[in-house]
């Protein structure tokens, strides 16, 4: 594939360019994709958000591994497509209402921003698999987290 497919799809369609905070925007993009796998339907769902998990984080390396060289840097700000899986995966087998869903995503933001033991460790893999696992890592303590959180609630 292309180098434009692979800057198209680590931007999500380009997202990633806005200019203030891109990482915030792509996990809003993730809310997006979750909300359309669940409007897609009940049945389908899980089964669904699995496949659009793996689907991306797949995707992601391959195509973060090449905007890293494209926009000459480490984890380039317009890349984004590590904060849609990790939105999604912040939100896998979680049973929630959209309130939930958006604590979700702040939670999400949270733990991505101050990387807890081992996201920043992850984030030193080489090419797009750093740039991914570290979100994934992000997205497992905010999954835990927002668990906590509804069990409190409960």
């Amino acid at each position: 594939m292309s180098r434009r497919a692979a800057i198209l799809l680590s931007t999500f369609g380009y997202i990633g360019y806005v200019p203030i905070v891109p990482g915030t925007v792509g996990s809003l993009g993730g809310l997006v994709l979750y909300w359309l796998l669940y409007a897609a339907g009940p049945g389908w769902f899980q089964t669904a958000l699995v496949a659009a998990i793996v689907t991306l984080f797949a995707s992601g390396v391959w195509s973060a591994t090449i905007a890293e060289r494209h926009f000459g840097g480490i984890d380039p700000g317009p890349v984004v497509i590590d904060e849609v899986a990790g939105m999604l995966m912040t939100l896998a087998f979680v049973p929630v209402g959209w309130g939930a869903a958006i604590v979700g995503f702040f939670v999400f933001r949270l733990f991505d921003i101050i990387k807890p033991y081992p996201a920043a460790r992850l984030e030193r893999l080489p090419g797009g698999l750093g740039v991914m696992a570290d979100d994934a890592m992000a997205a497992i303590y905010a999954n835990v987290a927002l668990r906590g959180l509804l069990w409190l609630a409960a």
